[in-house]
């Protein structure tokens, strides 16, 4: 086989018709393992994120030999599959962990124990409010605040008007403020 730097699109030609996939595999991975795992972690900034991406990314070059064209290299083309997976990564909802209170509340960078569990009840108390509002403010604040749909996307996802959505919006940041002060009343 040709060296692992010399991986090229004959190379790929040859490897599609491979019976050995396992050195197919560890060939790409060779060439081009470590060059993909940091691009991979430095757009995420996760380390366990990079070794699962790296691993998708190689997987999916193996099954999509085929929509290599050679218009660029082969290790262009790794980083293109390695850059693609890692937005799609960043922008799941599991990774964004976007909360209520980021809409509500200001945070700050280094904090302690103590405020860090005071944050986490704040949150919870939010939610709780949050779940108590009618469906239609409910609905339209976790999707503006949670999912970060913009008025007009959430006004298509309800089929309502976009001023109907900012009416909702309004009223249902204002009847979990009031809620909230209520709540901080001895």
């Amino acid at each position: 086989m040709i060296g692992v730097m010399g991986l090229d699109l004959d190379y790929l030609k040859h490897l599609a018709y491979s019976d050995d996939r396992e050195a197919v595999l560890n060939d790409l991975m060779q060439a081009y393992g470590q060059d993909v795992w940091n691009y991979a972690f430095v757009l995420t900034k996760r380390p366990d994120a990079a070794d699962d991406l790296a691993q998708d990314v190689f997987l999916k070059a193996y099954r999509q030999w085929h929509t290599f064209r050679g218009e660029s290299s082969v290790k262009t083309w790794l980083l293109s599959i390695t850059r693609h997976a890692s937005l799609n990564y960043l922008k799941s909802a599991f990774i964004r962990k976007v909360t209520l209170t980021d809409k509500l509340f200001s945070r700050e960078s280094r904090r302690s124990a103590e405020k860090e569990a005071l944050d986490r009840l704040r949150v919870r108390e939010v939610w709780d409010i949050v779940l108590q509002l009618p469906a239609k403010y409910r609905e339209v604040l976790i999707l503006d605040a949670h999912y970060e749909l913009k008025e007009s996307e959430i006004a298509d996802l309800l089929g309502i008007a976009p001023g109907t959505v900012k009416s909702r919006l309004h009223r249902a940041r204002a009847k979990v403020e009031k809620a909230l002060k209520e709540a901080d009343q001895p």
